[in-house]
């Protein structure tokens, strides 16, 4: 944290993961070969590419830094585990965030599809951002809930028929992310808060672009280019994420 009490991050490198080629740096085999269970009808997850002269500025981390890196990536290592208490509560926890007045009948249930996901088990669409996907559709719910409840319910601009399904957006958004930054924070729920800006980001691209559900990885890539820029604006002062143009977009 900054002394204003914002979350301060350095962006070391857009697409360091990508280095060593264009190809999707995953723990799942079937992100990487655009499988059915991942992409379902034409959804599928948007991977970074790297892009020629596309060197960034690199910053040496303190001890603490370090530590909170390190706290990050162990985060995105842990795959979703539905036989684990812990995840099966967060999935529950999810669900009341949702859907508050409504009383969820079981982790398989076809009530889920409600909330955007692909079947009556949300856990076979974890496979592209794990145990994090589903920790950052919490925090959102948590710190951001209107902006939650308006992304879920589609309940801003003129929206297309067939629209995103919202969950899975969101595993999509927690995979790009991974796949695109490099973040050294001293404020571990810098990934989470960046989650956020990028969902409400990716929500104004697709009314300002008019999408409908076969646009999402245009709308995505789009969400990319807009968010690439804003953080290497960022760069230029080292401030907040608080500071991003599209941190504007979200509200309590």
């Amino acid at each position: 944290m900054d002394d204003r009490g914002g979350s301060f991050v350095a962006v070391r490198r857009i697409s360091q993961g990508l280095e060593r080629g264009n190809t999707c740096h995953s723990t799942s085999a079937e992100v990487v070969a655009g499988s059915a269970a991942w992409l379902g009808r034409g959804l599928s997850c948007v991977c970074a590419q790297r892009r020629e002269n596309d060197a960034r500025p690199s910053f040496d981390l303190t001890p603490a830094q370090e530590e909170c890196l390190q706290r990050l990536q162990s985060r995105i290592d842990v795959a979703y585990d539905s036989s684990i208490p812990e995840h099966q509560e967060a999935l529950r926890a999810l669900w009341n965030a949702a859907f508050p007045e409504e009383e969820l009948r079981g982790l398989i249930s076809e009530q889920w599809k409600d909330m955007g996901w692909q079947g009556k088990d949300p856990s076979t669409d974890f496979r592209g951002g794990g145990f994090i996907s589903l920790e950052n559709l919490l925090f959102f719910a948590k710190n951001f809930p209107k902006s939650f409840q308006d992304l879920l319910r589609k309940q801003e601009g003129d929206r297309s028929v067939w629209e995103y399904p919202f969950a899975v957006a969101g595993v999509n958004i927690t995979f790009m992310l991974i796949q695109m930054l490099d973040l050294e924070s001293e404020n571990e729920s810098a990934f989470d808060l960046l989650y956020c800006i990028t969902f409400k980001l990716m929500d104004q691209q697709w009314l300002n672009m008019r999408a409908s559900y076969m646009d999402f990885n245009t709308v995505m890539k789009s969400t990319r280019r807009q968010l690439e820029k804003e953080l290497l604006e960022l760069l230029e002062d080292i401030t907040r994420l608080e500071d991003l143009p599209s941190y504007s977009l979200l509200t309590r």
